[in-house]
C-alpha cells in the first residue's frame, strides 16, 4: 500500500481546464472498464468464441496501459505521447485485424488471411509513424501519409468485397452481420485516423484539418473502435449461444 500512495505521488497532476488530458483520462479508465467486463465474461462463453472474447480484453488492456503513461506524458510534457501511441497501434491493430479471422475461422478463413491483414496493418502503422515522427517537414508527411492510406484502402478493400467479404457471406446469419459491422468500423471509425494525423502534420491539407486537436481526435477514435469492436465480437457470441 505504500509503495502504491508513493507511485501515485509522483504522478504528475492533470490540470482542471486540460480538456486534451481528460480525454487522455478518460480513454484510460474506459478501456480498463472495458477489459475487465471482456475478461469475467469470457467463462460464459464456449471455446468457439473464448479466444474473440479474449483478444478484445488484451485489445482494450493494452491500451488502457499505454493511455496510463501517454496521459502522464501529456501532463508532464504537454506534447503529444507519439512513440507510447504508435506502440499502442502496433499491439493492438494487429488484433483487431485478428478478429476478422477469428469469427471467420468456422467460415473457412485460413491463417493466410490473418497474416495478410496482419502485415497490411503494420505497414500502415510503420508508414504513419514515419511520417508523423521522423520525416514530418517538407513532403514527408503527405508521401508517408499516402503509403500508409494505401495499405489502410487495401485493408478495406480485403475485408469489403475481398476474401474476407466472400467469407462472411457464405456463413451468412449473425456471422455475416457482425462481420459487416465491423467492416463499418474499419471504413468509418478508422477514418478518424487520417484527420488526426492531417491535423498534426504539415502538408497541402494543413488549412483544412490544421485547426483541429490531434490527440483528442485520436483518443475518441481509440475509445470508438477498440470498445465497439469488442462489443461488436461480444453481441455475436451472445447470439450464438
Amino acid at each position: 500500500m505504500e509503495k502504491f500512495l508513493s507511485f501515485m505521488a509522483v504522478v504528475p497532476e492533470m490540470a482542471t481546464d486540460d480538456y486534451v488530458g481528460f480525454t487522455f483520462f478518460v480513454g484510460c479508465m474506459a478501456m480498463m472498464a472495458a477489459s475487465a467486463f471482456f475478461f469475467l465474461s469470457m467463462s460464459s462463453f464456449d471455446d468457439k468464441w473464448r479466444t474473440s472474447i479474449l483478444v478484445s480484453g488484451l485489445i482494450t488492456f493494452i491500451a488502457a496501459v499505454h493511455y496510463w503513461y501517454m496521459r502522464d506524458y501529456w501532463a508532464t510534457n504537454a506534447t503529444s505521447p507519439t512513440f507510447f501511441r504508435y506502440v499502442d497501434w502496433v499491439l493492438t491493430v494487429p488484433l483487431m485485424c485478428v478478429e476478422f479471422y477469428l469469427i471467420l475461422k468456422a467460415a473457412g478463413a485460413t491463417k493466410q488471411l490473418m497474416w495478410k491483414l496482419i502485415f497490411l496493418s503494420v505497414v500502415m502503422l510503420v508508414t504513419g509513424y514515419l511520417g508523423e515522427a521522423v520525416y514530418n517537414t517538407g513532403s514527408g508527411p503527405a508521401l508517408w501519409g499516402l503509403a500508409s492510406g494505401i495499405a489502410y484502402f487495401v485493408i478495406v478493400y480485403e475485408i469489403w468485397m475481398g476474401g474476407a467479404a466472400k467469407l462472411a457471406k457464405s456463413a451468412g446469419g449473425a456471422v455475416e452481420s457482425a462481420h459487416n459491422t465491423l467492416c463499418k468500423f474499419v471504413l468509418i471509425g478508422w477514418a478518424i485516423y487520417p484527420i488526426g494525423y492531417m491535423a498534426g502534420t504539415e502538408g497541402w491539407y494543413s488549412g483544412i484539418f490544421g485547426g483541429l486537436e490531434m490527440d483528442v481526435i485520436y483518443n475518441i477514435g481509440d475509445a470508438i473502435n477498440k470498445i465497439g469492436f469488442g462489443l461488436v465480437v461480444y453481441n455475436l457470441a451472445v447470439s450464438s449461444k
